[in-house]
């Protein structure tokens, strides 16, 4: 239903945008927020540069990658190696704190609205900021949790207290292979919960999360909704942007806001009902405050 080419929302200075978007927020009956990597990038959580060195110059200097993500890739010869890797991977972006308050900042943005999370990031920002459990679904997993890597069941395991221990234990690059997880019912190995292939364990946790997110949007379709966009691309748009771009056409009542570095794009269908701002998140968040 939407042009092939979306459209820079070029219109109106920075300043009018950033009151349009407040005076959005503050009309609103409810607010959707869909989070991408970018607002967790905005907070902080970078995956190359000084916080790629400060924790990973050991594997940098002894595999050559340069950047977490191809880290992940590497084709590691032992899973001792594996572990003592994604053991610190998780650690610093799961159990550390964001660098930058921004997901507080989002936070006392819509602490008193009628709102609910959808984001594709694992990295589990929000619920450490404070937002209710019951108001977010993570559709794409959690680096918290462990699942089998059969998978034998659509089970998933919490994994604090033995990434940690894999933390405190490894040495020259290698965990103790009595930490080497493994699946309590059929003895597989375990991996991350995290969306990459048909093996996603969608536990019961996250089918809850999902109806409790279909049965917000089922019952609040027609009142002003604001559905703000953060930092998505088009990595999987299927999941976020193009339904919010739907929703929106199919409300004349809603707001679409995006605000993305680079990518603040909205379809020429539903200009009107836009606010598109090019900016870093943080300093947008900031504004409206």
């Amino acid at each position: 239903m939407f042009s092939k080419i979306p459209i820079t929302k070029s219109t109106g200075s920075y300043s009018d945008n950033v009151n349009r978007l407040r005076e959005a927020l503050d009309k609103a009956d409810a607010v959707v927020v869909g989070a991408g990597a970018g607002l967790s990038t905005s907070a902080g959580f970078t995956y190359s540069g000084d916080r790629f060195r400060r924790y990973f110059s050991d594997f940098e200097k002894k595999y050559g990658f340069r950047d977490m993500y191809s880290g992940g890739f590497y084709p590691y010869s032992s899973p001792e190696e594996f572990w003592a890797y994604w053991s610190r991977y998780i650690f610093i972006n799961r159990y550390m704190d964001a660098p930058k308050p921004v997901y507080y900042d989002l936070l006392a943005l819509v602490r008193d609205k009628d709102y609910f999370v959808i984001t594709t990031n694992v990295d589990h920002c929000f619920q450490k900021a404070g937002f209710d459990k019951k108001r977010l679904f993570y559709t794409q997993g959690d680096y918290g949790l462990f699942q089998c890597s059969e998978p034998c069941c659509q089970e998933t395991f919490d994994n604090e207290d033995i990434i940690r221990q894999m933390m405190e234990r490894q040495k020259d690059m290698r965990i103790p292979s009595e930490l080497l997880p493994v699946c309590p019912h059929c003895g597989k190995p375990l991996t991350m919960n995290l969306r990459s292939d048909d093996k996603f364990v969608e536990d019961e946790g996250w089918h809850e999360a999902a109806q409790r997110y279909e049965n917000f949007l089922r019952t609040r379709k027609n009142g002003r909704i604001l559905f703000l966009e953060l930092g998505v691309g088009y990595n999987t748009p299927v999941i976020i942007k193009y339904p919010f771009w739907q929703m929106t056409a199919g409300n004349k009542a809603a707001t679409y806001a995006c605000i993305n570095y680079g990518e603040a794009v909205c379809p020429t269908e539903i200009e009107k009902q836009s606010i598109c701002i090019d900016a870093d998140i943080e300093t947008i968040l900031c504004a409206l405050a």
